[in-house]
């Protein structure tokens, strides 16, 4: 086996003394890397360690979101109030350009995030680029508690309901602020899944169930054509509902605002999104560490693949990135009042 034949000649032959950890480690990194896959990584156990602290909803760190661009720009999407981040002046829109030194270029996206966080107490240096001009930031971490979602009611009687990510607890907190929103006299919703890069498929489609009328919601089709279909019990979604995208609306966002355009349950405001029709699932090793490997593609309740297209929204409406008005929220508003009023 040439694998084999190799380790022996580097264990024999190279001049230095090697490390056996990191030459497996290493090896298993190189295969899976040669898929191609952005999506498909190895984890070392500290990568695995962070990203299984992501899901669950609290983690050491800075308290920012960050996604993949289609350039394979590493952009800071969102900052949590009163976090590290924010303290130290990250803004969203920041693009990363190293972490203590590295370039982002040389590490997978799991990579730098779990390079981003670390020990409370403990500094990391981000290298951003803002507006051409590239500056170093100090970030001191700490303890993160992240709530996925956040809740208000508008005016006219509008709930307005935004989800960050989807991890352990956001079907849950989605329901708690769907509660109160119907508590308080909710007649139609916005849903604001901007810059929410994805997560757990379970929460999506648990969410869904309440949004998506009688059938499916995804369909997940492996490589030897094995489907697996999700599907909501709802005989009638009771409100008008508005669902806000952009171009880091990814994953588990996507499957979400696919199956309420598909079903017509909703209307799609905003700009393009990412465009990741793929599962990943991580396969756990014997050291702690893992393997994330991409297993099927997912397809919308009408059949569509949205990979490396994205789902195109009804409305599109862009957003100036230096105004303060929120030309989308104001739309999605428009749009919910209107039919409230034809009721």
């Amino acid at each position: 086996m040439r694998f084999v034949t190799a380790y022996r000649f580097i264990e024999l032959k190279y001049v230095n003394q090697t490390d056996d950890v990191n030459l497996i480690d290493g090896a298993i990194d190189g295969m899976v890397k040669s898929l191609g896959d952005p999506h498909s990584n190895y984890l070392s156990p500290k990568m695995y360690q962070s990203l299984k602290e992501q899901t669950q909803g609290s983690f050491a760190g800075i308290g920012v979101v960050m996604g993949m661009d289609n350039n394979k720009n590493i952009n800071i999407v969102a900052v949590m109030e009163d976090s590290p981040g924010q303290k130290a002046g990250l803004a969203e829109g920041d693009q990363i350009i190293a972490v203590d030194g590295t370039p982002v270029t040389e590490m997978a996206f799991d990579e730098v995030a779990a390079h981003v966080r670390g020990e409370p107490g403990t500094d990391v240096v981000l290298t951003i680029m803002r507006d051409g001009t590239q500056q170093d930031y100090t970030i001191t971490r700490d303890n993160i508690k992240l709530k996925t979602v956040g809740h208000e009611m508008l005016d006219n009687n509008i709930g307005y309901i935004q989800i960050v990510s989807f991890s352990e607890d956001t079907a849950q907190e989605f329901m708690d602020a769907y509660t109160d929103l119907q508590n308080q006299g909710m007649q139609g919703l916005v849903l604001d899944l901007r810059n929410n890069p994805g997560g757990l498929l379970g929460a999506c489609v648990d969410i869904a169930k309440n949004l998506v009328p009688k059938g499916d919601i995804v369909s997940i089709v492996d490589k030897d054509g094995n489907k697996e279909v999700y599907s909501s019990d709802l005989e009638q979604v009771p409100y008008p509902v508005a669902v806000l995208i952009n171009k880091n609306s990814a994953s588990a966002s996507e499957i979400l605002s696919g199956a309420i355009q598909d079903t017509k349950s909703g209307v799609i405001i905003g700009e393009t999104s990412y465009g990741k029709g793929s599962v990943q699932t991580i396969l756990p090793m014997m050291d702690d560490d893992a393997v994330k490997l991409t297993i099927a593609k997912y397809y919308t309740p009408s059949g569509r693949s949205i990979d490396g297209v994205g789902i195109t929204p009804d409305i599109e409406v862009k957003l100036d990135e230096g105004s303060t008005v929120d030309t989308q929220l104001d739309k999605a508003k428009e749009v919910i009042s209107q039919q409230i009023n034809n009721q």
